[in-house]
Order: C-alpha cells, then sequence, then structure tokens
C-alpha cells in the first residue's frame, strides 16, 4: 500500500529549507484554516486578521529581498507556500497570491525607492492590504482595451474609471491600478483609501471564493500624487509581467486543493464498506484514484521544473501559461471526479469536495481563461495569434 501524494520522491529534490517552509504553512493551515473555512465558506464572510496571520508565517512577498520586509526566499518556496495555502482554500491561496505577486512584485519591480520603503513592509507583515486593479468591466481577457485613464493635472493626475472582480478590494488600503494616459499608453500608479472619488463597492451573492472578499474599484476625478505613478514601467508589460508572478503561484496552489481532495477521498475508500469490503477495493472507484494521483504527479514535476526555470529566470510567459492551465484543469477534474467516491456524501459541508470545485471554476476564469492560456500555448508553438 502507497498512500502518500509524493509518487515519485519529489520530496528529494527540495532542500531542507523548501521542507521546514512547507511544514510551517502546513501546521498553520490545519490549526488556523481548516478548523473555520466551512463556517466561512457557508456564511460567504473573509477570515478575520487572514492577512496579518499570513504575514506573520512569512507568506506575504517571500520572494522579495528581505531589506524591503520579505524573506528573500526563491520561487520554489513560494510556489510550496500556494500550494499549502490552497490546501486549505482557493480564497486563502488568493489574498496571498494577490498580495504577493499582483500588489508588492510590481511595486518591487517598477516603483521608486520611496516607494518600496513606503509601502513594501507594511505590505509584507499584512499590515497593510492591497489589490490589483487591471480587469474592467468592458474588458477581461483584452487588458489592452482598457478604459480607464489618469490625465497631467500638474502636480498631480487625474484618475478616471472602473475596474471589476477584483480580490480584497472592500478591505484594501491601496490599489495597485493600470490606467493608461492622455498619449494612450498603460502607466501603473498606487492608489489609496481616502482619496476623494475612491470607492470600492463589494461583490455578493458569490457562489465562488465565498471566503474572500471581492469588489470593485471605481474612480470619480481621483487626484493622484505624481510620485504614485510607477516611473520604471510603461505599456502592458507591467500588468502582463505581474500576472505571470501570479499564474506561477497559481499553477502550485491549486495542486494543495487536488492533494486534499484525493487525501479525503483515498482514505474514506478505505473505511467505507460496501456489499462486504471497501469500496476502495472496486474497479471504478481504484480508477478515479489512480488517475488523479498520476496527474497530480505529472503536475507536481511540471511545477517543479517550472520553479527551477523561474529561479534561473528562464521561465517563459508561454511556459508558466502552460502550467497554470493545465494544474487548475487537473484539479478541477479531481475535485469533481473524487467527490463521486464519496457519493452523497461528497456534497456535505465536512468534505471538502464541492467548496475547492466551487472555488476552481474561479480560478479556471481568473488571471487568463482556461481558452486563453490555450490560444497562448498556440501562438507561441505555430506563432500565429489566434486572439483577434
Amino acid at each position: 500500500m502507497n498512500p502518500t501524494t509524493d509518487y515519485f520522491q519529489i520530496d528529494e529534490l527540495l532542500t531542507d529549507e523548501h521542507k521546514m517552509i512547507r511544514q510551517t504553512v502546513r501546521d498553520f493551515v490545519d490549526k488556523e484554516i481548516l478548523p473555520i473555512i466551512d463556517e466561512h465558506a457557508h456564511k460567504h464572510t473573509p477570515i478575520p486578521n487572514l492577512m496579518k496571520s499570513l504575514g506573520a508565517i512569512g507568506a506575504l512577498g517571500p520572494y522579495i529581498p528581505e531589506e524591503y520586509g520579505g524573506a528573500g526566499l526563491d520561487q520554489i518556496s513560494y510556489g510550496i507556500i500556494m500550494q499549502e495555502l490552497e490546501r486549505g482554500d482557493s480564497a486563502v491561496r488568493s489574498a496571498a497570491s494577490v498580495q504577493s505577486s499582483l500588489v508588492m512584485y510590481p511595486i518591487y519591480s517598477y516603483a521608486s525607492e520611496e516607494q518600496k520603503r513606503k509601502y513594501l513592509p507594511k505590505l509584507a507583515s499584512g499590515e497593510m492590504i492591497g489589490c490589483f486593479g487591471l480587469t474592467e468591466p468592458n474588458h477581461g481577457s483584452n487588458p489592452n482595451g482598457m478604459e480607464t485613464k489618469i490625465k497631467d493635472a500638474g502636480d498631480h493626475y487625474i484618475l478616471n474609471g472602473a475596474k471589476m472582480w477584483i480580490t480584497n478590494s472592500p478591505l484594501a488600503d491601496i490599489a495597485v491600478v493600470w490606467a493608461k494616459d492622455e498619449e494612450g499608453i498603460i502607466r501603473g500608479l498606487v492608489v489609496e483609501r481616502g482619496m476623494e472619488g475612491f470607492t470600492t463597492p463589494e461583490t455578493h451573492n458569490k457562489w465562488s471564493l465565498r471566503a474572500s472578499a471581492t469588489g470593485e474599484l471605481a474612480f470619480d476625478n481621483v487626484k493622484v500624487p505624481k510620485e504614485n505613478v510607477f516611473p520604471n514601467i510603461k505599456g502592458l508589460k507591467g500588468p502582463l509581467s505581474c500576472l505571470n508572478s501570479a499564474r506561477y503561484g497559481i499553477a502550485w496552489g491549486v495542486l494543495g486543493a487536488a492533494i486534499n481532495c484525493y487525501e479525503v477521498a483515498l482514505k474514506y475508500s478505505l473505511q467505507r464498506q460496501q456489499f462486504g469490503k471497501p469500496i476502495g477495493g472496486f474497479q471504478l472507484q481504484q480508477k478515479k484514484l489512480a488517475e488523479s494521483i498520476t496527474e497530480i504527479t505529472k503536475a507536481q514535476l511540471l511545477v517543479w521544473r517550472l520553479g527551477v526555470l523561474k529561479n534561473e529566470n528562464r521561465a517563459t510567459p508561454a511556459q508558466i501559461s502552460m502550467a497554470k492551465r493545465n494544474n487548475v484543469h487537473t484539479a478541477i477534474t479531481i475535485a469533481r471526479e473524487l467527490r463521486q467516491v464519496l457519493g452523497g456524501m461528497g456534497i456535505m459541508g465536512e468534505f471538502p469536495f464541492m467548496r475547492h470545485a466551487a472555488n476552481l471554476e474561479s480560478v479556471i476564469t481568473y488571471e487568463g481563461t482556461h481558452d486563453v492560456h490555450l490560444l497562448i500555448t498556440g501562438n507561441d508553438i505555430t506563432g500565429i495569434n489566434a486572439f483577434g
């Protein structure tokens, strides 16, 4: 009997530091997340003080250098953290992923030194919560069509527009926002809570990511100081580089949800008796379990190799895209299939399948839909753009 989810001894490819980090986050999820996640998912409420708790275990901007409040870890460490957090819930990983890849990463990469020292340490500790404004009501998969604009007004810019489907916007102290200037060039800037004309309406009635706060960003003639604009990036490269970092974290993270479903289903199949023997002894149940551990193993090897390439600054956007698409599809398929191992019990809140499956419907959509990632791969292998 081999009940492990490390079927190909991938642990041997990890350092002792990687394993220590994994255990720290795993213990946090077991103690702080799993006992309360069903309640918050049912009530559609965010987990209290989540960001400060994530900051305390070093899960926010872990690859940001220590001088700015980060832990200075490598990209495999970041992936492992995302995996363990999503074992608890996609909402928890989303919170850490947005803060790390979509808020701290662009500030570290493109902001002035003053901006870095102003925001990064507080973001790393969770004292300050950030969000990321790219998607708009009329422009999702086509960010270049954005309508949010900034206009030069002397010593400041005037910002107008709206963003939607924004994780943590109702809770955020700052927003990293992407808008077009008067020349039509995309610029990044930091908008702070309290700036007149800046509001964050909450999105209600979600069936997915119910333990996460989602909302909009609305800008009505918001005066943004010029020092809040990133000086070191112009164009779509800025937001797309952030998405590459986030997609990488997602590719690792969703494996946590898949592994959680697999471990629960395997245990249940060995305990539940029907027709005088454990249901794990029936062929069709073994088929579901065997296919799941096979796909988990393939996905683990994919992200480990991607992590090595990312540490070497050799991972391409197309490689990251493939990993995101493949692994999210793997995870949502496992959640759906293994729910059936439990029969009717699989829909109950005591088990994670329905919660993970519903969450993964969001994950397969955000940071580039499943279909968009297929086209990214298609463009990469043929050299022909099929988006238009």
